[in-house]
């Protein structure tokens, strides 16, 4: 099978919900423009779009519906074997060093050298903290040790690196500190609990630099042990808060109060507005009643809700063909209308305005509609801007900053501002596509200096022209979602995306001991002006401007060493400062200490190996622009495995054939997912469903960047249990129900010879179906979840997920997938069988194919 089978979607829409029955470089190293990836525009390339990841799920939807209905699901799944930690640490491999370049797909160039030298002198400190290696839940790192050897450590083919969450939440949070920080006056660090503190006259020397800092006599103490007693001499991660009129809230609470403009296509055919109507009804209802809430509806022309009326739904109607006017925005926002108002006063007339929604008369194809997105954005713009647009950034800010605006669309921007023509065809086609994704990029920049963001959530039967509206959303800071219908998926992003937004005015820097040069960032940002944020004398940080700060973003950097490094440890500091919805300033400063080895051996077994294929595949993800450089970055995920077992593994004897290490056992395997999968392979029908899943990924959090890489693989036993196996096609045994997450997408498989036994495989299903839910009960996107017996049609969606193992010999076979030791002949001559056979590579074969023998299964 040399193209693997394409699920039957829409043409641009990636997986909705089915019912499965039917950065600034240091003073002396600025990098030029040039240093930076950027798509599509020759200014300072944006980091990787959107895709902030886990959420808090709202209340009411769930993600799929089961195949049956049962009266008594069976309580939650047992796991017989422990299921991965949601978080592993990380690692990175670059595929050349670059300065550090930001990526949208873009990366930033990084740190410039440091005039100091670690440990160049030493002081007759105590150290505050023990002698152990911190692990923070905000970094991820490649490796827990970094290698001392130049040449080894910057080997590209593997690389180090870091996954960093810097608005991550956990619990207990990070402790929170109402007072100013204690900051190097020479290259701004923070004092941490790795610093060397004079306990006699409180001064304290910085990890970076080692410059010795005066704590205004704060850090005087009889002894070391005292010290603990200031929380940011004892923890890797503080909370630093100033504040605002209003008061501290956490940000947790200010997540649910953010104001959201709710943009509604009314090109919709009946059918796909009656599941849009049930997903705004529910929506609605889950929000909290102080949420502030307005309505737009747009077609040819804008229509804005007007809630001052009370009981009665009323709007008024803007023309949709050219951006609103002056005259007309000052009627909007100097009247008496009230266009944003609390659920709690409002909620009849919001579900009377759904209600009152019809479906499209004229008989023109979905695509031929005329529709007005990109004024309706406008003017959603102007109202949350206000009477205060002439007055201070402050001032704005307060009016309504933190806005949401969340876009339910139903087909391309065809009419007005940035809209492209009806037909691929027209003459002009490429010149006002061109032109409308710069007027969508400049409208989503615009929204993010008034601190609003822009989502697009697609869904239907129709393309919606994704390079046009994929710039409003990732300029603004939003996300791009296509689904494949407004149902019960659709509903459950709408709330997940309300609930997801945290802080605006986002700063976030990253200092490194001298030795370590960061080479690459690639995340929801991009780098920022020098201007922008407060420098020291020797100031060597890398500084990124955040679109927002929201729990499902991470960041990825890919690191070098300088040179052969001394010291026996290196330091890495990350400080993110941005403003809440209750402008309260919130600085969080995460330190992290790793040590130096010589040994290679040591090394290798502190690779985190999760990490490493993560980041080494954003980094190859980024370059996949089209879908011809997806074929050409499949060839470089070739090389770099070449590569890392021909600098790591061992030559055999007597042969020309190279062992892949085997600390490195599982590595291999998740590039092997990433070049056949949904980023780099074919197995998703569009390449505008693939741009959106790249980008998605680029921006994703630790979690859910793991699952689409590689997917995990869960049976189900009796007594509703749960073995963790490999996502080999061996696992397809006709006696069993499997569920295979890949992150955006999540199928429950159940064998024929199961299906065929109605009670038991009712009872799988159910306990498939409550497993299915609680792994993604706050993942952002929300995934489709599909469900199919063994031998259905929509079967090939699970099996091109799979690595196809049945055609390797049965040692390997068991080496690889250990738990075909336990079925009988018979059934080992049944799974056989049941295969069809076809050309793809199996990961084996893959690995002979490069001169390669598979490292040993752990």
């Amino acid at each position: 099978m040399d193209t693997p089978p394409q699920p039957p979607r829409r043409l641009g829409y990636s997986a909705a919900v089915a019912s499965p029955s039917n950065l600034t470089p240091g003073p002396n190293q600025r990098p030029t423009s040039s240093a930076f990836t950027s798509p599509e525009s020759a200014r300072l390339s944006q980091i990787s779009q959107q895709g902030q990841l886990p959420l808090s799920s709202g209340d009411g939807v769930h993600a799929g519906s089961p195949v049956h209905q049962f009266s008594t699901p069976p309580g939650p799944p047992v796991f017989s074997s422990p299921l991965r930690p949601a978080a592993v640490p990380f690692r990175t491999s670059p595929a050349t060093p670059q300065p550090v370049s930001f990526s949208t797909g873009s990366s930033l160039p990084t740190s410039s050298s440091s005039h100091y030298s670690n440990g160049s002198h030493e002081l007759p400190l105590h150290h505050s903290a023990d002698e152990f290696t911190f692990e923070s839940p905000y970094v991820f790192f490649s490796a827990h040790k970094v290698l001392k050897r130049k040449k080894l450590a910057n080997v590209p083919s593997l690389g180090f690196g870091a996954l960093v969450s810097p608005g991550r939440e956990i619990t207990p949070g990070p402790e929170v500190i109402h007072r100013e920080p204690h900051r190097c006056r020479n290259c701004g660090a923070y004092a941490n609990l790795y610093c060397e503190i004079l306990v006699g006259s409180g001064q304290w020397q910085c990890v970076i630099c080692k410059n010795l800092n005066s704590s205004d006599g704060e850090y005087i103490a009889p002894s070391k042990e005292d010290l603990r007693h200031w929380p940011e001499l004892s923890s890797s991660a503080i909370d630093y808060v100033q504040t605002g009129k209003l008061g501290f809230v956490s940000v947790s609470d200010s997540r649910v109060t953010a104001p959201i403009f709710l943009l509604v296509d009314e090109c919709l055919d009946e059918a796909h507005l009656q599941h849009l109507q049930g997903s705004l009804h529910a929506f609605v209802d889950s929000l909290p009643p102080t949420t502030r809430l307005g309505i737009i509806t747009y077609g040819r022309t804008v229509s804005v809700f007007d809630f001052s009326e009370g009981s009665v739904a009323s709007a008024d109607v803007l023309p949709g063909d050219k951006s609103p006017t002056q005259e007309s925005l000052k009627a909007l926002i100097y009247g008496t209308g009230v266009y944003l108002s609390p659920i709690h006063a409002s909620l009849p007339v919001m579900h009377t305005i759904f209600s009152s929604l019809t479906p499209y008369k004229l008989k023109l194809s979905e695509a031929s509609r005329d529709r007005c997105l990109g004024t309706a954005v406008e003017v959603a713009l102007a109202i949350i801007r206000g009477p205060s647009a002439e007055v201070s950034r402050r001032v704005i800010k307060r009016s309504g900053g933190n806005c949401r605006i969340m876009v339910c669309a139903g087909g391309p921007n065809t009419y007005g501002p940035g809209s492209v023509p009806h037909s691929f065809v027209h003459p002009n086609y490429a010149y006002m596509e061109k032109t409308a994704m710069k007027w969508m990029e400049h409208l989503g920049q615009n929204a993010l200096q008034h601190e609003t963001t822009v989502d697009i959530l697609c869904a239907g039967t129709c393309p919606v022209r994704v390079p046009i509206l994929q710039p409003l959303a990732k300029s603004s800071g939003g996300v791009l979602i296509l689904h494949d219908d407004f149902g019960e998926a659709f509903g459950v992003n709408l709330q997940r995306a309300s609930t997801r937004a945290a802080g605006s005015h986002g700063l976030f820097e990253i200092r490194c001991s001298d030795d370590i040069l960061v080479t690459q960032v690639i995340g929801p940002g991009e780098e920022a002006a020098a201007d922008s944020h407060e420098t020291f004398k020797n100031d060597s940080s890398f500084c990124i401007q955040m679109h927002s700060i929201e729990e499902t973003q991470s960041f990825s950097l890919s690191m070098e060493t300088k040179g052969d490094i001394k010291n026996d440890y290196v330091y890495f500091q990350f400080a993110v400062c941005y403003s809440n919805i209750y402008q309260a300033d919130i600085s969080r400063v995460i330190t992290v200490r790793l040590p130096t080895v010589d040994s290679v051996s040591l090394y290798l077994r502190s690779i985190q190996e999760d990490v490493a294929g993560v980041l080494i595949a954003k980094r190859t993800v980024l370059h996949a622009k089209k879908f011809s450089d997806a074929i050409d970055m499949r060839l470089t995920v070739d090389e770099r495995v070449k590569d890392i077992a021909l600098k790591f593994g061992s030559q055999l004897p007597r042969s020309k054939l190279f062992r892949f290490p085997n600390e490195l056992s599982t590595l291999p395997e998740s590039l092997f997912h990433l070049r056949r999968g949904p980023l780099l392979g074919n197995i998703i029908g569009h390449e505008d469903e693939r741009s959106v899943l790249r980008n998605l990924f680029l921006n994703a959090s630790f979690d859910l960047s793991l699952r689409m890489l590689a997917p995990r693989c869960l049976m189900h036993r009796e007594g509703g249990t749960f073995e963790e196996l490999p996502a080999y096609d061996l696992a397809m045994q006709s006696n069993a129900a499997v569920v295979l997450d890949h992150g955006t997408d999540l199928f429950i498989w159940l064998g024929a010879e199961l299906a065929a036994q109605e009670g038991k495989s009712a009872a799988a299903l159910a306990a498939c179906r409550t497993l299915a839910e609680e792994l993604t009960e706050n993942r952002f996107p929300a995934p489709r979840i599909l469900a199919f017996k063994e031998g259905s049609s929509q079967a090939r969606y699970f099996v091109s997920r799979l690595i196809p193992a049945h055609k390797d010999p049965p040692y390997e076979q068991e080496a690889r997938f250990p738990q075909l030791r336990s079925l009988t002949p018979e059934q080992r001559a049944r799974l056989k069988s049941s295969f069809l056979h076809f050309d793809d590579y199996s990961f084996c074969e893959w690995m002979r194919s490069l001169n390669l023998v598979p490292p040993k299964h752990s």
